[in-house]
């Protein structure tokens, strides 16, 4: 699938100063995961420790999706950060499920479930 056929569309906004809620809408795949990864980068740059990501828009998520996600959290990890999944779709729940993903990376039904955890992680 080329990205002309299935665009991806990520939207960045700042509920606080030192989080970013990330809506992805589109298929996260091998053809859209460097962007996406743009993105996070960005965002990490701009000194943000927490990233909560929205998938639910996100109808398809193969491996790269997969491995941007698992690499954030690893980065921030180091700086006392947190990353959160929020309402993935039943496809990509699936998967998160199926490759341990949401056993590492919390996954919440909505934001401000996601924000609860933010605040009750250790800082």
């Amino acid at each position: 699938m080329s990205i002309a056929q299935n665009p991806l569309s990520v939207e960045v906004t700042l509920p606080r100063e030192d989080v970013a809620l990330i809506v992805v809408e589109g298929y996260l795949d091998i053809d859209t995961a460097t962007e996406f990864q743009h993105h996070l980068a960005n965002q990490l740059h701009h000194g943000r420790r927490h990233f909560l990501i929205d998938l639910s828009g996100v109808p398809f998520m193969d491996s790269s999706g997969m491995n941007i996600v698992l690499r954030i959290y690893q980065e921030v990890r180091e700086i006392s950060g947190s990353v959160h999944i929020i309402s993935p779709a039943p496809a990509v729940r699936r998967v998160l499920d199926l490759t341990g993903v949401s056993i590492t990376v919390p996954v919440s039904d909505s934001l401000d479930a996601a924000l609860g955890r933010v605040d009750a992680s250790p800082q």
